[in-house]
């Protein structure tokens, strides 16, 4: 019993989205009906328009119960109010009956291939995450070993020193380790973004203040770099955005570690964001020399680490991070992006979808 109740909710999910974009349909059929029936003497267009909108409700609602609702009530409609005699329900009118099953059969099928398309996108898209998730742990699988290795050489050349080496050889194999030590705590924050990614069917948002989400990011990324000066730009209005905070502040710390690992020679980021009406966007610009035209393309989809794709622009910062930037930021209904400024320097970009409430920060 409770697997059946589980399929018709499935099948036929009720959503105040549904009503609405039912009630706006179906009022826009009547209103266009009305008009045209002023200008014209014939009412052979009134089932045309009718159908139309079953398709178009069927098309923009889920489930197939709005578009047979539609096609039902399309059909006491156009018989009441727009078939002779008018504001009277006669069923005997020469041919409805042909009219109202030609609406209902719409309705059905026209629905059925709606949440047929809407379920191929869903399972494409899915695909689509799955292959990438696969992608990135692979190459989070090979990427381990190189500074696991590089660590165990560092410390054992120190500890198995008999004397032969100076302070500051010595120094030099221990800032290496350090090095390869925050870049494997990096690759192990990016392994466990994944991680959380996969282990939900859908990103567990919350409304956030943006500014100390951003904020938060800068000063663990300060710890790492300190010799790096960030700033901040935000409107004054407190912007309240849907998201999971950790996910978020992880996009920023991966864009901040590639705008060093590109630039080479930055030494100042900048973190702006602005309101785009429907959402907010974040930039993070740097001084440095910007990325290579001949990976520009690549950056977001992980190929860098697996396909090939190496030179001086590549390094260990290119492979997985922003491929997950990519994937959590989608997760979440925004985009990303990257291109080099035209006064130099490198530009990262995401969206994310403003709160749909209102909120009034006392804080």
């Amino acid at each position: 019993m409770k697997g059946f109740l589980k399929k018709i909710r499935e099948y036929f999910p009720l959503s105040w989205k549904g009503w609405i974009v039912f009630t706006l349909g179906m009022a826009g059929g009547s209103a266009v009906c009305s008009l045209l029936q002023r200008v014209s003497t014939s009412d052979v267009h009134v089932p045309m328009i009718f159908v139309l909108m079953v398709l178009i409700i069927s098309m923009l609602t889920d489930g197939y119960f709005y578009g047979i609702l539609a096609a039902v009530a399309s059909v006491f409609a156009v018989n009441w109010a727009f078939t002779y005699p008018y504001m009277k329900l006669d069923f005997s009118v020469y041919g409805y009956p042909l009219t109202f099953i030609t609406m209902l059969a719409v309705g059905i099928a026209s629905s059925a291939l709606a949440t047929r398309l809407k379920e191929h996108q869903k399972l494409r898209l899915e695909a689509e995450r799955e292959k990438t998730r696969a992608n990135l742990l692979r190459s989070v699988s090979h990427d381990l070993r190189t500074p696991l290795t590089a660590i165990n050489g560092s410390v054992s050349a120190v500890l198995e020193d008999n004397g032969t080496m100076t302070e500051e050889e010595k120094r030099e194999l221990l800032e290496n380790a350090r090095k390869d030590a925050l870049w494997l705590h990096s690759m192990v924050e990016n392994l466990l973004s994944i991680t959380r990614i996969s282990g939900a069917s859908e990103i567990v948002k919350k409304d956030e203040i943006l500014e100390e989400v951003l904020s938060e990011a800068v000063i663990n990324f300060k710890k790492r770099n300190p010799g790096i000066q960030v700033e901040i730009s935000v409107p004054e209005d407190v912007l309240f955005i849907p998201m999971d905070a950790m996910l978020i502040e992880q996009v920023v710390l991966n864009m901040m570690a590639n705008s060093v690992a590109h630039g080479k020679t930055t030494d100042r980021i900048t973190i702006t964001a602005s309101d785009q009406g429907d959402c907010v966007a974040v930039t993070i610009a740097d001084n440095g020399r910007g990325i290579s035209p001949r990976i520009l393309n690549h950056l977001f989809d992980g190929s860098l680490q697996f396909e090939g794709i190496r030179g001086e622009d590549s390094n260990r910062f290119m492979g997985i991070g922003l491929a997950v930037c990519k994937t959590i930021i989608e997760a979440h209904g925004g985009t990303v992006s990257a291109c080099n400024r035209p006064e130099g320097g490198a530009e990262f970009r995401f969206t994310l979808r403003k709160s749909e409430g209102e909120h009034e920060y006392t804080g």
